[in-house]
């Protein structure tokens, strides 16, 4: 790579991280979930699946912001052989399996919106499948990426044994099928294990990005609106054979690669600052297009987080004094609600709170992490509004406690939920209360 002009590596370099870092983040979990046996969130390799019926809790820590409205049910499929099928069983709660690809970007979804509350089978097809659909098939789902994951959620209705109990029973009728285990026929020749990085978390930061980001580009055809930005990272050795070496380059080069990292890093957290919903940065091919930065911006506001028409996701970057972010060490908040701005959902809606940096659940006295219109107990005042009270220590007033969300003693974030919103969530016609400081 003698001769390359700096400027252009140091651009691509910064280009190539924003357009990997969602591919880094994704293998971050499947290399725990599907890679590494050792790892506790081992889901058992590929083509399995591994539920969770209780509720999302502090010591939880696959991912950030997790919720606990919807338990999780996780899977990760290998479609270099064959196609596989995934079976759902008849059911009358909201449930929705997500497929996305290397990129976290959608392939589809499978769930109460989008292919209703009836049994069905669906086929789940990678790259270049052109084979006969079976019959029995309901539907199908093409993937640009070889490998693809979901985190499938499943509406928990009640917080008692018997509730899990009745979750779990539905999500073991989840299955996973290759499709000639569906179809009775005899399997096709077996693909070769490849041989997995070892995640570091350095990985995502280095200049050793590049040497993960092209292996996992071996499993990821070039798609024709980035085929220019393959060809310029091609240009710098990343071309998806896995092959990347950084001991490899010339020093100058190696110095204007890591230099775009940071630049592509600074650009991802200068666009993370002004993001306060998940409009533009969940959805599927279609919708995000070539948009890398707002992939980066899902990837790191909340990984897996689903595209506004599933579930509207808000929250607040300052509280009403303008601190940034909200911090309840010297200060207790509000949010209220009208009648009229009180989230009308086709399912439901909810409000979790999580502290920072870690973007993970709050240990608290009375085990609450999310409070939303299936909270039993909430008390509304005279008009139909409702008031939260998020705060660090417990509410004197009963009224007041009854609609506490508890807070950590320091900085916070509060993410609204709406599952099936409604038009004017969607257009921006609603929006959401202030947070206020209270006193």
């Amino acid at each position: 790579m003698s001769g390359m002009d700096l400027n252009t590596v140091r651009a691509t370099a910064a280009e190539g991280w924003i357009y990997g870092h969602p591919m880094l983040e994704n293998y971050r979990t499947m290399y725990a979930q599907a890679v590494d046996p050792d790892d506790s969130r081992y889901v058992g390799g590929f083509g399995t699946f591994r539920h969770y019926p209780q509720p999302s809790r502090p010591e939880n820590t696959d991912i950030v912001t997790p919720n606990n409205d919807t338990p999780y049910s996780w899977c990760w499929l290998d479609l270099r052989a064959e196609p596989w099928v995934v079976s759902v069983p008849a059911m009358d709660r909201y449930y929705v399996l997500p497929f996305h690809d290397l990129d976290t970007t959608y392939v589809g979804f499978v769930g109460a919106r989008t292919t209703g509350q009836d049994a069905g089978n669906h086929l789940i097809a990678g790259p270049g499948w052109a084979g006969d659909v079976p019959d029995g098939v309901t539907g199908v789902l093409r993937a640009d990426t070889h490998l693809v994951g979901c985190l499938g959620r499943t509406t928990l209705t009640g917080l008692t044994d018997a509730d899990v109990e009745e979750l779990r029973t539905i999500q073991e009728q989840y299955t996973l099928r290759p499709l000639s285990s569906f179809t009775g026929t005899g399997p096709p020749a077996p693909v070769a294990d490849p041989v997995w990085p070892v995640w570091r978390e350095e990985s995502g930061q280095d200049i050793e990005f590049f040497t993960v980001l092209d292996f996992l580009l071996g499993f990821f055809p070039v798609l024709p609106g980035s085929k220019e930005l393959r060809e310029r990272l091609t240009a710098l050795g990343v071309d998806g054979n896995g092959t990347f070496d950084p001991t490899a380059l010339e020093p100058e080069v190696r110095s204007a690669m890591e230099e775009g990292i940071s630049a592509g890093r600074e650009r991802l957290e200068a666009a993370k600052a002004g993001a306060t919903t998940s409009a533009g940065i969940f959805g599927t091919r279609a919708e995000l297009g070539e948009d890398y930065l707002a992939r980066g911006i899902g990837a790191d506001k909340g990984l897996y987080g689903l595209p506004p028409a599933e579930a509207w996701y808000g929250g607040w970057v300052v509280d009403s004094e303008g601190n940034r972010p909200p911090n309840t060490s010297d200060r207790d908040y509000t949010v209220h609600f009208t009648a009229d701005q009180l989230p009308r959902p086709r399912f439901f809606w909810s409000a979790t709170l999580y502290r920072l940096p870690e973007r993970l659940l709050v240990d608290n006295p009375i085990d609450r992490y999310s409070i939303g219109d299936r909270t039993p107990g909430l008390v509304h005042d005279q008009d139909g509004g409702l008031t939260l009270y998020v705060q660090h220590t417990r509410p004197t007033d009963p009224r007041q406690a009854a609609n506490w969300l508890p807070a950590p003693d320091g900085p916070f974030s509060v993410i609204i939920r709406v599952y099936g919103p409604e038009a004017a969530v969607l257009d921006g016609t609603w929006q959401l209360p202030t947070l206020t400081v209270a006193g």
